[in-house]
């Protein structure tokens, strides 16, 4: 109640005037508690955090929108003890958050399971999340659950800088950026063993490569579990290729209990039965490549939501013509399996045989051909008519809104990245190491001796990898941000290798528009900056201009150029220019003389417009009259 006095109502106030009536247009009045939908706040925070930005700029407001966003805060904080006692439910859960700055749930997080789009697209929340996904600010995560934990050391909110650092620096590995590279590195190894290992499958022996491929894959498995359990599997689910994962998590485990089960009964039956059911993850393997790649690709932005309604219009739709199947099996009184039914109705739902409605006459001379023929108007017509609209709809909003949708994937891949469990800190397989000698340590030894002999270890398994981060981030870290706040464009010097369109004649219009401009050029000429210089008259020939008496008759060549300064102020020294001005118009003829013919002019044309309303205030008395 006091931050809906102390914050809301000024800031409403504020921001919207009041009607006829003395009330407020908002979607919920100022004197009311705030809305239970989390999206109706938008208005507000928006507001409090674009203030924020505003007052604060440079690396110390970051820093400050950074502890407004990833900072700890209970959601009862504040709240009577009578709505306490009524959550008493969720307060376990609350108090289950392990790390954080203040532990609990963060803003950002509050913002991802709500899907506020348009808060995390704002500008605002796009500097925090850059910062955070470079690593420029640093913070301890709060988490569900940590399966090897380490929090004798909390790292509050800051600014890091790399040369104050040590060169070593285990927790760099758990920075966004750095996380994502890895894991698609690590993602790409899964993928050339898995072909390694169906290109040379062998159901009679278990090769060296099947063996490697176990052993890794179940160290990913066990990585893709920890970050369910990170931040729980509301937002996990909001990555794009998370389905994919979870579904050749299964595959892989399915594929892992027939192998063994095959290797250790010396049923062959079953090794066979295991090297095709993991033939089935190619299709999951190979797509989420592509999710990684071009994780900001409209199509696959877009696919996520539309598989979503696909599947969940597909349930109700075979949920509602069970009724068909069942009606049929009873008509057919076991003439036909249940299972050569439903192949027939699939065939005619899809349109691709009528060998359903050719022999529905077995189920019943009459009722058979109108259950088929009705089936077949249903579903092969009216529902992939809805299927079809409602993916379109779906696709066409997302669309609409790119900009909100991409922003929010990488607020997503950005609080995600951010790992607390030092298990995250141990590259597969040797997360299963970690996990099997590294855990009982935990029940042994102090939190301090754990924190030594895992920092020990880790930095002694990642060695290379911590050197090659450490001396990039030493030299390139701040190195974006220092420009931009100097005002020195960023040059390229190389383009991407993706980027084919350097190789037309037009590659310098693209290039020139990607540079960014200085301040100076930003901000705009000085006061004594004069377009008509020099450097600018020298790069334009004299001899390609007529001169002034060259130039045809009625035509004005040498005229006064106008800087950007006189744009935004046209009559700025315009008393100084006026007899130069005139004088390029008239020649050598008199300005006095011109001026006076000028004034003339002018009078005549007032008695004109005079005459004109006298007229027409005339002719509106008659008519009135």
């Amino acid at each position: 109640m006091s931050a809906n006095h102390d914050v809301r109502r000024p800031l409403l106030a504020d921001e919207e005037q009041p009607d006829d009536d003395g009330y407020f247009p908002s979607q919920w009045t100022i004197d009311q508690p705030c809305p239970p939908n989390p999206n109706a706040r938008l208005p507000v925070f928006n507001t409090i955090h674009q203030r924020f930005d505003e007052d604060n700029p440079g690396p110390k407001g970051v820093l400050f929108l950074a502890n407004v966003l990833v900072a700890g805060f209970n959601p009862f904080q504040g709240a009577p003890r009578e709505i306490q006692r009524e959550n008493s439910h969720t307060l376990p859960w609350l108090n289950q958050r392990k790390g954080g700055p203040g532990g609990n749930m963060t803003a950002l997080e509050l913002a991802i399971i709500s899907e506020s789009k348009t808060l995390l697209s704002s500008a605002a929340c796009q500097k925090v999340m850059d910062a955070i996904y470079e690593g420029r600010v640093v913070y301890t995560p709060s988490s569900f659950v940590d399966i090897l934990p380490d929090h004798y050391k909390h790292k509050p909110i800051a600014l890091y800088d790399p040369r104050e650092a040590p060169l070593f620096n285990q927790y760099r590995l758990v920075v966004p950026r750095t996380r994502n590279i890895i894991e698609v590195c690590q993602f790409i190894l899964l993928l050339v063993l898995y072909f390694l290992v169906m290109e040379t499958q062998n159901p009679d022996s278990f090769g060296i490569s099947e063996g490697i491929f176990c052993v890794y894959t179940l160290g990913w498995a066990l990585d893709q579990f920890a970050s369910m359990l990170e931040h729980g599997w509301q937002v996990y689910t909001q990555n794009l290729w998370s389905f994919l994962d979870v579904g050749f998590i299964l595959i892989y485990l399915v594929y892992l209990s027939f192998r063994l089960r095959g290797l250790l009964g010396g049923d062959i039956w079953y090794s066979h039965q295991a090297l095709d059911i993991l033939s089935v993850g190619a299709p999951v393997l190979v797509p989420r490549l592509g999710f990684n790649l071009m994780s900001e690709n409209m199509l696959f932005v877009s696919l996520r939501a539309m598989v979503a309604n696909f599947a969940l219009l597909s349930f109700l739709a075979v949920w509602c013509f069970a009724g068909f199947l069942l009606a049929m099996r009873w008509l057919s009184d076991g003439g036909h399996p249940p299972i050569t039914i439903a192949k027939w109705m699939l065939w005619v739902w899809f349109g691709l045989d009528g060998t359903g409605i050719s022999r529905s006459v077995d189920f019943h001379w009459l009722l058979g051909p109108i259950l088929m023929v009705t089936f077949a108007f249903l579903g092969n017509t009216l529902f992939l008519t809805i299927l079809v609209s409602m993916l379109s709809n779906t696709f066409s909003n997302i669309v609409l809104n790119a900009n909100a949708e991409i922003q929010f994937r990488r607020a997503v891949l950005t609080f995600e990245g951010v790992k607390s469990d030092a298990l995250f800190a141990y590259l597969p397989p040797f997360n299963i190491g970690a996990l099997v000698f590294m855990l009982p340590l935990k029940f042994i030894l102090s939190p301090r001796w754990f924190h030594k002999i895992n920092v020990a270890v880790v930095r002694t398994l990642n060695a290379p990898l911590l050197l090659v981060i450490g001396l990039y981030e030493r030299r390139s870290l701040w190195a974006v941000a220092n420009r931009k706040a100097s005002g020195v464009s960023k040059i390229r010097s190389r383009p991407s290798f993706w980027d084919f369109s350097r190789f037309t004649v037009h590659g310098d219009i693209e290039a020139v528009f990607e540079c960014e401009s200085p301040l100076p050029a930003v901000d705009g000429p000085s006061d004594g900056a004069d377009l008509n210089d020099i450097a600018f008259s020298d790069a334009f020939p004299a001899d390609n201009f007529l001169r002034p008496e060259e130039s045809p008759r009625g035509t004005n060549i040498n005229r006064q150029r106008k800087d950007r300064k006189d744009s935004v102020e046209p009559f700025a020294g315009l008393a100084e220019r006026l007899p130069d001005i005139l004088q390029h118009f008239s020649g050598d003829g008199d300005t006095k003389s011109r001026l006076e013919e000028l004034e003339e002019s002018t009078k005549r044309i007032e008695a004109m417009v005079r005459k004109i309303y006298e007229s027409m205030d005339n002719d509106a008395s008659d008519v009135s009259g």
